[in-house]
């Protein structure tokens, strides 16, 4: 059975993201799936990584211990699904701060030589589910932060089998049909997934 981690951000239950993350949770559960829902909002995560912290982060030993928890529902996941808005071109701040402290050395990556290796490669499905305010061009002319990060650095992390990035842009005019069709194509994308 896959294990699958789903990372939600969206303080509003009765937001559009809520309804995504039902879709991702509800077709992985009837593949069949064991499904760990991560509603950083809900369980209070605090983003905020303190002094210690930071001095800490890079011994192994016990970088963890902050957020040994959340370290262990990642280590025990081989799939990981993001579900969250795109909020001024960027995660929202709860997600952000989520891996600044739960994504470390020893954990989703390991600094060998000065380069950076992998080191989450049990991790063998990734993707994003998200929504932009923004239509496509505006978020490409702005560099797309959270496609680069999500594409190049949490999949280099991963060496996923399979990728997903499904994006609804210019949600600020998309109309139900629209919103409706994106949440059959998440669907859809989930039992392929």
């Amino acid at each position: 059975m896959t294990r699958a981690l789903v990372l939600y951000a969206h303080p509003c239950a009765d937001s559009y993201a809520a309804a995504l993350r039902d879709a991702v949770t509800e077709t992985l559960a009837a593949r069949g799936w064991s499904v760990d829902l991560c509603d950083l909002y809900a369980e209070g995560f605090d983003p905020v990584m303190g002094e210690g912290e930071r001095r800490g982060y890079h011994d192994t030993a016990t970088n963890t211990a902050p957020v040994q928890a959340h370290v262990d529902r990642l280590r025990a996941a081989q799939a990981l699904v993001f579900v969250h808005p795109v909020w001024n071109f960027g995660f929202p701040a709860i997600l952000k701060g989520y891996t600044d402290r739960v994504f470390l050395p020893g954990i989703t990556f390991r600094l060998e030589d000065g380069h950076v290796r992998p080191a989450m490669t049990h991790i063998r499905r990734l993707a994003a589910v998200t929504t932009y305010g923004a239509s496509r061009m505006r978020a490409v002319l702005a560099g797309d932060p959270p496609r680069r990060v999500m594409g190049r650095a949490f999949r280099h992390a991963c060496r996923p089998d399979r990728y997903r990035y499904l994006a609804l842009y210019d949600m600020n005019r998309a109309d139900d049909p629209r919103r409706a069709g994106f949440i059959a194509h998440v669907q859809r994308q989930m039992e392929r997934f």
